[in-house]
């Protein structure tokens, strides 16, 4: 690494300091400290600019094209920040119930505003701690992107991902999406989960800022006519 790309690394280096110091605290704990933060970072609209920086829109179809040809009637957005993503996935998927979900109630009453304005199908929003808070009954399809990282240690990372699986319904489908090559490590409980089968990892090179999108598998299979994992 160059001393230029050093110094532009740094202030990320803290920003991922800052958050694994808060998941030394109890998970309800850390789950109040990262409302807080994430309110007080929304008290600017769209302040991660994802509703007009070309890059993320790119992101979000290679999202949406990852799970291409699937049709899915229940999906989650796990940190929907103000909803640019989960509209999309909305307007993908009509006839589906879809739902975005950002510890920021801030952030969720915008992307409210925002799906009364432009409605796309069945759309809600609502303010959850993914930790702490469960989003109501199993979804087929699950996405969750660039979040993990916030979560801190590796306990605190196996938590997180653990509770993303227990949102799929069986045979449902999980797509995370993180930066690339960090992805391999906030990916790598989700790779291990002995209920999970790896379906696809796409890594794209985009404009110096890499980033994978992987998606798993909740295993099923029939009992009495009931699809449950195994």
């Amino acid at each position: 690494m160059t001393q230029a790309e050093e110094m532009r690394s740094l202030p990320d280096k803290l920003h991922r300091t800052f958050f694994k110091s808060m998941s030394l605290l109890p998970a309800r704990g850390q789950g109040l400290l990262l409302r807080h933060y994430f309110e007080w970072f929304h008290r600017t609209p769209d302040p991660w600019r994802h509703a007009v920086d070309p890059y993320e829109a790119r992101k979000y179809a290679t999202t949406l094209a990852h799970v291409e040809g699937d049709t899915f009637d229940r999906v989650l957005d796990v940190g929907c920040s103000e909803g640019t993503f989960t509209l999309l996935a909305a307007e993908s998927y009509p006839q589906a119930d879809v739902l975005g979900v950002d510890v920021s109630e801030r952030a969720v009453h915008r992307a409210a505003s925002r799906s009364k304005a432009r409605p796309s199908g069945r759309t809600r929003f609502a303010a959850m701690d993914f930790l702490n808070q469960d989003p109501g009954g199993r979804f087929d399809l699950v996405v969750c992107a660039e979040t993990l990282y916030y979560v801190g240690r590796d306990d605190r990372l196996r938590l997180a991902s653990e509770r993303l699986r227990s949102f799929l319904a069986p045979g449902g489908t999980l797509v995370l999406v993180h930066p690339w090559p960090e992805a391999r490590r906030l990916h790598r409980f989700v790779a291990g989960d002995p209920l999970l089968v790896r379906r696809d990892e796409q890594v794209e090179h985009d404009g110096g800022r890499p980033y994978a999108v992987s998606s798993y598998r909740l295993r099923q299979q029939v009992r009495g006519g009931e699809a449950i994992a195994s």
